[in-house]
């Protein structure tokens, strides 16, 4: 279970609170305005930014004094954090040894990861022979393989098209129920909340509102909601 116990984060004129609880196994989306918060709060949960005060805390761990690499999550940004001159194979690999030197059954964990993902035979071709989806695929195996039980995406398929953006999800979404990871995924899109959210989490005028249930929240959204939906 994820808490945000009386989390506050402060950057200047900016300010956000949150105190919330996530259960786990849970799909959540976080949607709201530009500037609202939503990848500053994924950065808090992850260790990059540290808060003004309060506590994240992981089935009652305080994660405070954790680095980020120590933490029991992977975080999945827009641009995919693929190294352009490693193969996918070793892109993927880097989730088992910084230094990739693998064992056979970690290669072949490799293999298994980039198959379950739909790339089977593609582990030897670099991202920039990769299409946009393809290389989000890579980054999913690449956390499917380090079995963290707490996944942070923020935007990650954001440049891709429609279709394309849900299939992305729709793989996230089939990962998650897998492993049964808790997944935090920031969007702008209420569609994307509606494709795999379960609950959804307002974050708008410097506050990360608690989940709610995501058809729930979008059938009758509060005023802030209302505003940014138009």
């Amino acid at each position: 279970m994820l808490r945000l116990e009386r989390l506050e984060i402060r950057q200047g004129a900016f300010r956000l609170s949150a105190d919330v609880t996530v259960e786990p196994g849970r799909i959540v989306a976080l949607l709201g305005p530009s500037g609202a918060g939503k990848s500053t709060l994924l950065d808090a949960i992850a260790g990059f930014l540290p808060p003004t005060s309060g506590r994240v805390l992981w089935n009652g761990t305080d994660l405070g004094p954790l680095a980020p690499g120590a933490r029991p999550l992977s975080m999945l940004f827009q641009d995919n954090n693929l190294f352009p001159h490693l193969t996918a194979a070793q892109n993927v690999g880097l989730g088992l040894r910084p230094d990739l030197r693998l064992s056979a059954d970690q290669r072949g964990a490799v293999d298994a990861a980039l198959a379950r993902v739909g790339l089977e035979g593609l582990g030897a071709r670099k991202p920039a022979e990769l299409s946009g989806g393809q290389r989000g695929r890579v980054a999913l195996a690449r956390i499917l393989l380090r079995g963290r039980p707490l996944m942070l995406l923020d935007e990650p398929f954001a440049a891709l098209g429609p279709a394309l953006k849900t299939e992305m999800l729709g793989l996230v979404r089939d990962l998650a129920r897998e492993t049964g990871a808790t997944v935090l995924l920031v969007t702008h899109d209420p569609a994307d909340a509606r494709a795999i959210a379960d609950e959804t989490m307002l974050v708008a005028d410097g506050i990360a509102h608690p989940p709610r249930p995501t058809a729930a929240l979008l059938a009758d959204p509060p005023a802030a909601l209302r505003a940014y939906l138009g």
